[in-house]
């Protein structure tokens, strides 16, 4: 499906939480995952995941990350974002 300004669309999703080690992506709890939102490009995503990272800088176990939801619906696909 492609944007209306005729790019196709790349959807990310941007979604963070507290580490139960700073080395590791095992979560706290999963039930206080922060989703942040699905995003129509890298972008318009990680400007998202910048502004969350920056608001919890005081929290050093909380971590935010950028997920290529369209690698995962479309794995054949060549398109990188």
């Amino acid at each position: 499906m492609a944007v209306e300004d005729g790019k196709k669309q790349l959807l990310h999703l941007v979604f963070g939480g507290e580490l139960k080690n700073l080395g590791g992506t095992e979560f706290r709890d999963l039930e206080s995952l922060d989703i942040v939102g699905i995003y129509p490009d890298y972008q318009t995503a990680l400007g998202a995941w910048k502004a969350k990272a920056q608001a919890s800088v005081d929290n050093a176990h909380m971590r935010y990350f950028v997920v290529h939801l369209h690698r995962l619906l479309d794995p054949e696909s060549k398109v990188g974002g």
